[in-house]
């Protein structure tokens, strides 16, 4: 790796790091509350004159969050989470990436965030059930600016399970989910809704919602039926806004209005709305928030890009977001090479970012395993009751389907002991895995960490084998009494097969004679 080029990355990581620790103070309202007889001020997100990114699944995951702030964004809104996916994640500080991490059972990260956003990300979730929507609100607060709650999202996905657009025709659900996350939270409470088929219907839900004590109601000026090629109602927007004291957040116009910065504000004195949240046009360009004007495509996905290696973004996400910005330019040359792409090295490669993938994986790599090293020493010195070696498994080393488990195993069953138990843990910081195995009562492990479970489990048995001088199996420990019994237990069931096999052939002789004999005495009997 060339040290100028690490030297840039280096900066360019800083730099992000920097980022995090800025409070972006002209963003926020400071609100009041006592406690223990004192006045404390505390940041509370303020919903009026804003530009909003708006909430879009697969899109508002953290890289392009970070990149609309970046361009000049005040608010940013993740892509909805569903609450029962989120009630069963867990909170990991990632100390390697700078990130929280909502890290559901399977270990798949559902929601990333970071200092950067704290103050400017609203968390919005899909829900139908007050109490799971609080439990969820609760796990996330700390780490949010706000909680909202989609009553928009008219696709099936959403509305399937009672959550979205659903919602829109109980408002009495809607009233008590709203209300239990006022009452039961500190940060501010929002939602998103579409408009009704009537402005009277639509008028009265407004004023529900405005009773529970939201800070915002934000609205998509289309009714659930309708998509993006049909006109925004810009009228019903202005009459929300004019029937509830709340700020009121308009969306709905990238078709109509929104093709450049100024075209913002245009959609925003058109709704007579409080702010605009911008959904497709920062989907296409997420520069549309910058007062200076547009930038070029190929900065923007390029910044973007930095972003999704610099936090480990998923490279499906990466790429399908990439795509949305081609747009037309997916049938070029480069627009094919992205959609061919398998990795998000290969994705950077396509936009000439190779050398920026190695040097940023390679300051990662470095960082979290300095992290691993001083986890593993933690790890040594409190786990006294352990027996521990630096070994890992080589199969290259071992005859064909022999390996230290087996022989483990076959040792324990001689000996009279229970069979082994083994317990293998997944490393968050860099995915590797390590096992323990459980012999006569004593544990034994691998200081190693290796890149599957498969492996750990291996490396346990071989430290137990060798701590007690017993054989592993490998090539050059001469007679392999596990592989000699492996043949007597072919050559037993190659002469079971032959045995076997001669009994069916007699078997089917016999049949053959007894056939012929009923035939000849049958056919003596057929009348002339």
């Amino acid at each position: 790796m060339r040290s100028g080029s690490r030297c840039r990355v280096g900066v360019w990581l800083q730099q992000c790091s920097a980022r995090a620790s800025e409070v972006p103070l002209a963003r926020i309202c400071w609100a009041e509350h006592t406690t223990k007889g004192m006045t404390v001020n505390t940041p509370a997100l303020c919903f009026r004159s804003k530009k909003i990114l708006a909430p879009m699944v697969r899109v508002g995951t953290l890289p392009m969050r970070l990149l609309a702030l970046d361009f000049g964004a005040d608010i940013v809104y993740c892509e909805e989470l569903i609450d029962i996916k989120m009630v069963q994640c867990k909170r990991v500080v990632n100390e390697v990436l700078e990130t929280v991490d909502f890290v559901a059972p399977n270990e798949r990260v559902v929601f990333r965030t970071c200092v950067r956003e704290k103050d400017c990300v609203v968390f919005q979730m899909g829900s139908a059930d007050a109490e799971r929507a609080l439990a969820v609100a609760k796990l996330v607060e700390n780490d949010v600016a706000g909680i909202d709650v989609n009553m928009g999202c008219p696709k099936e996905y959403s509305t399937k399970g009672g959550m979205g657009a659903a919602l829109l025709s109980d408002p009495d659900k809607i009233e008590c989910i709203l209300s239990t996350l006022v009452k039961g939270i500190c940060k501010p409470v929002t939602c998103k809704i579409r408009i009704l088929p009537s402005l009277e219907d639509t008028i009265s839900l407004v004023k529900r919602i405005e009773k529970t004590g939201v800070a915002a109601i934000a609205v998509h000026g289309r009714k659930k039926e309708e998509r993006p090629q049909h006109p925004v109602h810009c009228e019903v927007i202005k009459a929300i806004s004019e029937a509830v004291s709340v700020p009121v957040i308009a969306n709905g116009g990238s078709h109509d209005f929104i093709k450049e910065y100024t075209d913002i504000e245009a959609f925003q004195q058109a709704a007579g709305a409080s702010s605009v949240m911008i959904a497709r046009a920062a989907m296409w360009n997420p520069s549309i928030f910058r007062r200076e004007g547009l930038c070029s495509l190929k900065e923007v996905m390029q910044e973007y890009i930095k972003y999704a290696v610099r936090y480990d973004n998923h490279y499906t996400n990466t790429k399908y977001c990439l795509c949305q910005m081609l747009r037309e330019q997916l049938e070029t040359t480069e627009g094919k090479k992205l959609h061919a792409a398998q990795s998000t090295q290969e994705i950077c490669e396509v936009f000439e970012m190779g050398s920026f993938y190695e040097e940023t994986t390679a300051i990662l790599e470095a960082k979290a395993s300095l992290k691993a090293k001083t986890q593993d020493e933690d790890e040594q010195m409190e786990d006294t009751d352990v027996i521990k070696m630096a070994v890992r498994f080589d199969k290259r080393e071992y005859p064909p389907q022999i390996t230290p488990k087996m022989y483990l195993l076959e040792w324990c069953r001689k000996a009279k002991h229970p069979q082994p138990v083994y317990e293998t843990v997944q490393r968050p910081l860099d995915k590797l895995f390590c096992s323990v195995v459980t012999v006569a009562e004593q544990k034994y492990r691998s200081t190693l960490w290796d890149k599957s479970k498969k492996l750990a489990e291996q490396a346990a048995a071989i430290v137990c084998l060798r701590t007690l001088g017993l054989p592993e199996g490998k090539l050059n420990e001469g007679e392999n009494h596990l592989i000699n019994k492996r043949k007597r237990e072919n050559e037993e069931f190659l002469n079971n097969k032959e045995h076997e096999d001669d009994h069916l052939v007699e078997a089917s002789h016999k049949r053959a004679h007894f056939t012929e004999g009923a035939s000849d005495s049958s056919s003596s009997e057929v009348p002339r």
